[in-house]
């Protein structure tokens, strides 16, 4: 949090199946799970560009959270379903240490290419739907705490859950 390419709008990947964009999915790979991620935006990384990736099995930072299949996914565009919004509790390994609760669409339907340019095209809830959509803001150079409706829900994650162990940011 504080460096300026974090509050950018990314620029779409023109070309598909690069050494470049092959380079910067295995760079985002290694930094997300060695940061126990849920997901990542390049912009994470410093490169400006709208790739996103994210999924896991059991995620420890998560630990009530359902399996999200592991996705890369280049340029998407996220249409809102017809259903409430959900407020739930947010990380980002760009806002090391804290918490907050975040509103969010429950329903999304989100679309883009995989790194070969085949479409991806998935109506998601729940968790998944949660992480596209935080993931996705960060290529639009917002971070989850402009997102929060009240500040009082944001806090050290260490204070906010003092007896959880496994929550780690």
């Amino acid at each position: 949090m504080g460096d300026p390419r974090l509050l950018e709008r990314s620029k779409a990947v023109e070309r598909f199946a690069t050494l470049e964009l092959s380079a910067l999915l295995a760079d985002m790979r290694d930094t997300m799970v060695a940061a126990k991620g849920a997901g990542l935006a390049a912009p994470q990384i410093g490169v400006g560009l709208r790739v996103v990736i994210f999924g896991f099995e059991h995620n420890q930072r998560y630990p009530d959270a359902e399996p999200v299949p592991y996705t890369e996914l280049v340029n998407p565009v996220i249409t809102t379903l017809v259903g409430p919004m959900e407020e739930d509790w947010e990380g980002c390994l760009s806002v090391p240490g804290l918490r907050g609760k975040v509103p969010r669409l429950a329903r999304v339907r989100y679309t883009g290419f995989d790194p070969s340019g085949r479409p991806i095209e998935r109506d998601v809830s729940g968790f998944h739907a949660r992480v596209i959509q935080h993931e996705c803001d960060h290529l639009d150079g917002i971070l989850y705490p402009a997102r929060m409706r009240d500040m009082r829900s944001f806090g050290f994650t260490s204070v906010l859950f003092p007896d959880a162990e496994t929550i780690e940011d």
